[in-house]
């Protein structure tokens, strides 16, 4: 029998490992303590062991870490992380500065079977889930590499469709938020719309943000951005969204990415403002971020500005966002881990 990767144990499971080695409890404690917000590389930094504990417990187990294969910096202070995986594949995260936030985009998927227009991923077509420390593990190394300074949010909005490896997004979510302490409010999770699942996550997983990745308020035009559409059309989406519980003050954001003729005129707007209406809500428009042979062109910014104030008049809430990283290929959409 090989080595057991501690990371790859859940909590309950390191308690049991350590158990069956017959060691009192408060070493399971002190391991996870070091694993997750020590950020440890291996069993020999854990100094809270004697020398002779940490041999013992080498020649059983061992800590994994992702492989740092490229760091970039961004003009904007932007920075992405391409790591390698156990199986030689490789995923991107990238580091978002903004004023005293330091948010990280995970990556849930090496790539995505999902096939969104805008978004570079889909053309990698779906290779393999992440396991639920590989998802961790980004934060974890991201900050080593950062420390002193600390992350201060999650969005899981990198490469593939979370709640399409639900289980092991609810077990990197549990430990984000009870092992390394991240408030559950600083972490958002955002799907492309994958209902069924939509309804199990309130259910099963910490109370955290949600962000639909919405993009059109009509069938025709989301079938043609997002194929998912075709089977999760928008009325069984937004019902699902009508029906998510949500915490006091609380809303769900939706993800709007701007395209020149496609989805930015006033009447889509509008049709927007009546697709939300009920739902507390917010809406982020984003421009797009255009990678090699997409074929589309973004909305410039006067038409985006005009999109934003339809829909306040509306009385939705609506937001553009920054685009950060573009010169990196680090944006929203952008990430094709090569």
């Amino acid at each position: 029998m090989g080595k057991i990767n501690l990371k790859a144990l859940s909590e309950s499971e390191i308690h049991a490992f350590m158990k069956d080695l017959n060691l009192p409890d408060f070493r399971s404690r002190q391991i996870l303590h070091w694993i997750y917000q020590r950020h440890i590389e291996s069993i020999e930094k854990i100094t809270e062991f004697s020398i002779e504990l940490r041999s013992s417990l080498s020649e059983k187990a061992y800590i994994s870490n992702l492989l740092l294969l490229d760091r970039k910096l961004s003009s904007d202070g932007t920075e992405k992380y391409l790591f390698g995986l156990y199986d030689n594949e490789s995923i991107e995260t990238v580091l978002i500065p903004d004023d005293k936030r330091l948010t990280l985009c995970v990556s849930s998927q090496v790539g995505c079977s999902l096939g969104c227009i805008f978004c570079a991923t889909g053309r990698l077509g779906f290779k393999r889930n992440l396991e639920a420390y590989e998802i961790v593990d980004q934060i974890i190394n991201v900050s080593r590499v950062i420390a002193p300074k600390s992350i201060t949010n999650i969005v899981f909005m990198g490469m593939g469709e979370p709640l399409l490896n639900f289980n092991n997004l609810v077990e990197a979510l549990f430990r984000i938020t009870k092992l390394m302490k991240i408030p559950h409010r600083r972490i958002t999770v955002s799907t492309s719309g994958i209902v069924s699942k939509i309804y199990d996550f309130p259910k099963k997983a910490p109370k955290i943000n949600l962000a639909i990745s919405l993009n059109a308020a009509e069938d025709r035009i989301r079938d043609f951005m997002m194929p998912i559409n075709k089977t999760y059309p928008l009325k069984v989406l937004i019902n699902a969204c009508r029906e998510f519980p949500l915490l006091p003050r609380k809303r769900i954001t939706f993800e709007y990415i701007m395209l020149k003729g496609i989805n930015d005129a006033i009447y889509d707007a509008k049709r927007l403002i009546h697709l939300l209406h009920g739902i507390p809500a917010k809406v982020n428009l984003i421009p797009f971020n255009p990678f090699e042979g997409c074929g589309l062109e973004g909305s410039d910014d006067k038409t985006i500005i005009r999109f934003q104030e339809v829909l306040i008049n509306g009385n939705l809430p609506a937001f553009i966002r920054k685009s950060k990283g573009q010169d990196i290929s680090a944006a929203c959409g952008q990430l094709k881990a090569n």
